[in-house]
């Protein structure tokens, strides 16, 4: 994929502040939805209907992260992990505690701001795998018994700071991002040993790697379908972009370029930030930022967004048959049907 400068991003998006975003007739919300889709480009209209209601499923809650869908069982898993939990959401109910705590197990600990799980995946053996804030790791859950195991807490010999989201590879490679979030005081928390927020690679054998630890603030993180390309939001307010990586054969990063700025996009009253990214089964991306989940051609083309209305979208992913996107929306986990799909659904 031809990764594009960020001189061209920014002259491309300059001109696409949220505000003028087309509002075409008959898109306003549909009966009962709790948002709406915006279009800024004709080619939206092959991946989502302009008038698809944003249906919620479950509310209530304080911040809603890292939403996965779990083929074997067909049901959704999602983080809260200021409240130290995971919860289970299944067709026609409403969404169970499935597991607290999801992170840290401990005593009441003031350095962690965000104790629980964030983002989560599922790997090829069926495992829940979670970017786990509260216990400064990444850890594998067996979906039946419960028990963790930590897969890797620490690089070169220093604690991680609290990672925040990850992808798995075909190969079984884990790609995460470790931004200080999930500690009380950030940067100059007293827990803190890593002197950077990396971007990280774990590979099959238990090695880890860092690819980037040039962001203030790495947060959402995915892969292209072909897996030639990484791609990782910033949420750093100096900076807040989304990178390509283009990865060689041995998964490593080759170079860099910024794909898509979201500068011109900040408003106030465009909720939320860089954050959470998916990929459909044509590359084109669904990336958290402000005013919605963005919907970006795999160009960095900004194509439209899904709202929801009045709350930042911290993250989604694709469920039920790949063409249902489950939005986690602050206090909310909402979904609206796609005409597209996930990539590699299956």
């Amino acid at each position: 994929m031809a990764l594009i400068s960020r001189r061209t991003v920014l002259a491309s998006s300059a001109a696409l502040p949220i505000a003028a975003l087309t509002i075409t007739a008959g898109a306003s919300p549909a009966p009962g939805s709790y948002g709406m889709v915006r279009r800024q480009n004709a080619a939206l209209d092959a991946i989502v209907d302009l008038t698809a209601p944003v249906e919620q499923i479950g509310w209530g809650y304080g911040w809603t992260e890292g939403p996965v869908w779990v083929k074997d069982g067909g049901y959704l898993l999602f983080s809260e992990p200021r409240a130290n939990a995971i919860y289970r959401w299944t067709a026609g109910t409403q969404p169970v505690e499935f597991l607290k705590p999801s992170g840290y197990a401990g005593d009441p600990n003031p350095a962690l701001r965000e104790p629980g799980s964030n983002g989560l995946a599922i790997d090829a053996a069926g495992m829940l795998v979670m970017a786990d804030s509260g216990t400064r790791a990444i850890a594998r859950v067996d979906l039946k018994t419960k028990k963790k195991t930590i897969a890797v807490d620490k690089f070169e010999g220093k604690r991680l700071n609290s990672p925040n989201d990850l992808v798995i590879a075909k190969s079984g490679a884990i790609y995460f991002t470790d931004p200080p979030y999930g500690l009380t005081e950030g940067d100059t928390s007293p827990v803190k040993e890593l002197p950077f927020s990396g971007v990280y690679r774990l590979d099959p054998s238990g090695t880890l790697t860092v690819l980037d630890k040039e962001l203030a603030r790495p947060n959402g993180i995915a892969l292209s379908p072909d897996e030639a390309t990484l791609y990782v939001s910033n949420t750093d307010p100096a900076k807040p972009v989304l990178k390509a990586y283009a990865l060689g054969s041995n998964g490593l990063v080759q170079s860099s370029s910024v794909l898509f700025d979201f500068t011109p996009l900040t408003a106030p009253h465009a909720k939320g930030n860089p954050d959470g990214i998916k990929v459909d089964q044509d590359g084109n991306l669904f990336a958290a930022g402000p005013g919605g989940i963005l919907i970006l051609s795999k160009e960095g083309k900004l194509l439209g967004l899904i709202n929801v209305t009045g709350r930042a979208t911290p993250n989604c992913a694709f469920g039920e048959d790949g063409s249902t996107l489950f939005i986690c929306a602050t206090d909310i986990v909402a979904k609206i049907k796609l005409k597209t799909k996930a990539a590699n659904w299956g």
